[in-house]
């Protein structure tokens, strides 16, 4: 599933995108499940974890984390950035002091349209921040505003 999909990404994009996915397969905390989704690969909680799932989807895995090859850009996508203030506060500063290049960033999405610039350690120790019992109570947060 994943062979075929890593195989289809574009050369300009292909081996950012596998050293991006391997250090978040290698950082994330255990409990958050790998797959396939449209044109990503997508991290979530899995419903036997987590079985009220994602509120916009009902029946579908909470959604946490995913990483995309677009046409111009490589984008990460991380639901906690987006959802804790402080974790989005301490990344903004982080990747200021270590990337001479702008920060382009979305709500949830960090986009780098050059690969030269992937700060993949920071990208490392991001993922070691949020453990999938903080991810769920977070969102619980979230949702109860």
């Amino acid at each position: 599933m994943f062979e075929e999909f890593i195989a289809e990404i574009d050369e300009k994009w292909h081996d950012a995108f596998v050293k991006l996915m391997t250090t978040v397969d290698e950082n994330l905390p255990e409990g958050f499940e790998k797959t396939r989704d449209r044109n990503m690969i997508a991290y979530s909680v899995p419903l036997t974890t987590y079985p009220k799932g994602y509120h916009c989807t009902p029946g579908t895995p909470l959604p946490f984390l995913s990483i995309s090859p677009q046409k111009r850009h490589l984008a990460l996508y991380h639901m906690g950035i987006y959802a804790d203030p402080e974790l989005l506060h301490w990344f903004q500063e982080a990747y200021q002091e270590i990337v001479p290049t702008k920060l382009n960033m979305g709500k949830s999405c960090i986009r780098w349209t050059s690969t030269k610039h992937i700060p993949y350690e920071l990208i490392a120790e991001l993922c070691q921040k949020m453990t999938v019992e903080h991810w769920i109570s977070l969102y619980e947060q979230q949702l109860a505003k």
